[in-house]
């Protein structure tokens, strides 16, 4: 179990789970809609099996580049740890999981489920033909919002898309700066990416420019909710957070990078949820 925990790094569920925490009671609150812990585990699971899926179709998927790169030789498939084989049987075990169990949730949830699917595993593919593979990630991570608000509710709504937006931007820009480590690698593997494609400086300013989105979309539902004081310190926090993976990482110094991508990023989805989460604890009272 520890070897396909290590696979599917399973710590960085982190970044979109607290999103999905969102969207769920998101659905709650704004539609009068009773809770249910049944409902809550399925959403759960629907995370964790649609990462699981993702995360080691890519390992698997890239394990011969992975075999080649000195930042990522030691990871599991290239180092023998897990066979090819397995990661693929776990990948086809964790799509199945995760498709029986939004038949379980709603009939809207079960047809979109194909298309979920094909979004998380899809991104895998792109680092071969488009420098725009970190939006792709971005936005199968900003399913989780849209994604439980249709658990719970059957239908959609724009504030959950606008947090599926926030998301979607959040996750391609700090991708962006994840990817620094490999400009070189990837330019000369003919990899495509932001910083492989513009360079350091000018994928740092395009990172910049989707947090600035990002930021916009978590400010936007402001304007259609009636939020609290916990909602604001909230955006504050996350805001803090993308200004401050900026100032750790350089176009001369991209030695804080993981600091930067893994630290910051988790504790701005985590603490912005439980604003989110308290906030809206409070307006039902």
């Amino acid at each position: 179990m520890k070897k396909y925990f290590s696979l599917v790094l399973f710590a960085h569920s982190i970044f979109a789970m607290p999103f999905a925490f969102i969207g769920f009671f998101l659905g709650i609150t704004t539609t009068n809609t009773p809770f249910n812990w049944l409902l809550l585990l399925a959403v759960v699971l629907c995370m964790v099996f649609a990462r699981n899926a993702a995360m080691a179709f890519n390992r698997y998927l890239d394990r011969d580049i992975d075999a080649k790169n000195p930042r990522t030789v030691t990871r599991d498939i290239p180092s023998g740890k897990i066979s090819a084989k397995a990661a693929l049987t776990f990948v086809i075990i964790n799509c199945l999981l995760f498709i029986a169990t939004t038949y379980l949730i709603n009939p809207l949830c079960f047809y979109l489920s194909p298309i979920a699917i094909f979004v998380v595993l899809f991104y895998s593919y792109t680092k071969r033909f488009t420098a725009l593979c970190h939006l792709v990630l971005g936005l199968g991570l900003g399913l989780a919002p849209i994604g439980a608000y249709i658990a719970v509710t059957g239908e959609f709504n724009l504030v959950p898309v606008l947090y599926s937006f926030a998301v979607l931007f959040w996750v391609s820009g700090f991708d962006i700066i994840y990817a620094l480590q490999d400009e070189e690698f990837d330019r000369s593997e003919k990899l495509h990416s932001i910083p492989s494609a513009l360079g350091r400086k000018n994928a740092l300013n395009l990172s910049s420019f989707l947090h600035l989105l990002s930021a916009a979309c978590v400010i936007s539902p402001i304007f259609l909710l009636d939020f609290g004081w916990p909602y604001y310190m909230g955006v504050v926090f996350f805001c803090a957070m993308l200004i401050y993976q900026h100032r750790l990482v350089k176009p001369n110094d991209i030695s804080k990078v993981d600091r930067a991508f893994a630290t910051t990023n988790g504790y701005a989805s985590v603490v912005f949820a439980i604003c989110f989460l308290v906030d809206a604890y409070l307006r039902s009272r």
